[in-house]
């Protein structure tokens, strides 16, 4: 793979090189722009970095519709960087050319409780000394490295930057500001002033199933085009990106691929993560037990289809749109959850429940036994879950929840309040029963 002119200048940075951010940020800011380059770091091995590098950050995106599959070589990405190039991190936050901050670190990368920064993980633990001690320590996790970054730019007088969280949580960009004041506050609190007034936090909302890529994509890149990447990505036509919040040192012109700017995004995230995050856990965790393992196999069993229909029924009242538009929108995520060349896998999808279901089913289920009812959709996704933690269905891929051993620990660890819910607690039992078969 060639580049056809020299690689961008780097103006933004983004944490998490996962095959999610190349269909998605990545592909939005080469559709854009040719002026824009991408520092990407991964969030954990080499290994992403060292394959892109060796393809001069060059690789190819298949659109796969069911008619068949288009094929476009992505080229934002300027330089790819592993987790510990710790240097190279702190130097492009430190440059006046970076203007924006991207993240995608998964709901879990952002090490939080429902209080606040997770003091008790280990990991936050090292890297709050680590800062407290040098502040350019060495740091692995997200808004450590985040903090660090921050106080670096600060130092060199850097100028004004946009962080913008593509992760599935509402209203991801002041969750984040919230976490990094925080941390900011534990290691050093006289950067919360510069951050304050130098740094925006906007929030967005992302949508493109982007499943894992297989060795037979690879095998079929080489055969359609004629020579080797070592990195597709595969995704679906489909692409949505909405975004709220200032860009105070400018941003590529993203509205020209498709992005949406709101000053209200809060119907949006809440569409995504209800209707389409919250059916995919659904399905994760029950579709198994039928003996599915892809979205479209498990949308093509109508008992599968019945539950998904029933949880939409439950979760749409409280999405916020008219029921008009939220039935449109169904009928659209049934034709991609449906298409039969996207092997969307459910085993990627179940994991770290434990911190996916407490902000794509747990407010609905809130909600409905607020107002007197038992929703059986959401019934059915906590039991699935459960079952799922025991052995039954795919594989346990979610650290937190290793000590979850029935409906009760299940529940403590979702939303503790849940547990003086006695007909809740009940009605899950009876459906892990029933699933279990």
């Amino acid at each position: 793979m060639i580049r056809a002119r020299p690689a961008a200048p780097v103006r933004m940075v983004h944490l998490g090189l996962g095959n999610f951010f190349r269909a998605h940020q990545a592909w939005y800011t080469a559709r854009a722009t040719a002026d824009w380059g991408i520092a990407a770091f991964t969030g954990r091995g080499p290994a992403m970095a060292d394959r892109l590098t060796a393809q001069d950050g060059l690789y190819t995106l298949v659109t796969r519709a069911p008619a068949g599959d288009e094929f476009e070589t992505v080229a934002a990405l300027s330089r790819c960087h592993a987790a510990d190039e710790h240097e190279a991190w702190l130097d492009h936050l430190a440059s006046p050319e970076v203007a924006v901050v991207t993240l995608t670190v998964t709901e879990a990368g952002y090490t939080r409780t429902a209080d606040g920064v997770d003091r008790r993980n280990p990991l936050v633990a090292i890297d709050l000394a680590a800062l407290r001690a040098h502040p350019q320590a060495a740091v692995t996790t997200a808004v450590a490295r985040l903090v660090s970054g921050l106080a670096a730019r600060q130092r060199t007088g850097a100028g004004p930057l946009a962080v913008v969280p593509c992760d599935n949580l509402p209203g991801n960009g002041a969750v984040l500001a919230r976490l990094v004041h925080e941390f900011t506050d534990l290691v050093r609190p006289e950067l919360n002033n510069w951050i304050d007034s130098h740094v925006s936090f906007v929030t967005s909302a992302v949508d493109r199933i982007t499943p894992a890529t297989t060795p037979e994509d690879v095998t079929a890149v080489d055969s359609a085009l004629g020579y080797r990447d070592a990195v597709p990505v595969i995704t679906e036509p489909f692409h949505e990106w909405v975004l709220c919040g200032e860009f105070p040192a400018g941003r590529p012109a993203w509205e020209t691929a498709g992005a949406v700017f709101t000053d209200d995004i809060g119907p949006y995230q809440q569409r995504k993560l209800l209707l389409l995050n919250g059916a995919h856990s659904l399905l994760a965790y029950t579709a198994p037990l039928r003996g599915h393992r892809t979205v479209a196999a498990a949308v093509g069993d109508p008992v599968c289809l019945g539950w998904l229909e029933q949880w939409w029924r439950e979760a749409a009242p409280h999405v916020g749109l008219p029921a008009a538009e939220l039935a449109a929108y169904q009928r659209s995520l049934l034709d991609r959850f449906a298409n039969p060349r996207m092997h969307h896998q459910l085993s990627q999808i179940a994991m770290d429940g434990s911190q996916k279901l407490p902000v794509r089913i747990v407010p609905v289920l809130r909600r409905e036994r607020a107002a007197g009812r038992l929703p059986e959709g959401a019934v059915r996704v906590i039991a699935g879950w459960v079952c799922h933690l025991s052995g039954h269905g795919v594989p346990v891929a979610d650290p937190p929840a290793a000590a979850v051993d029935g409906v009760d620990s299940a529940l403590a660890l979702l939303d503790s309040a849940l547990l003086s819910d006695t007909e809740l607690r009940v009605a899950i039992g009876e459906e892990v029963g029933r699933l279990r078969g």
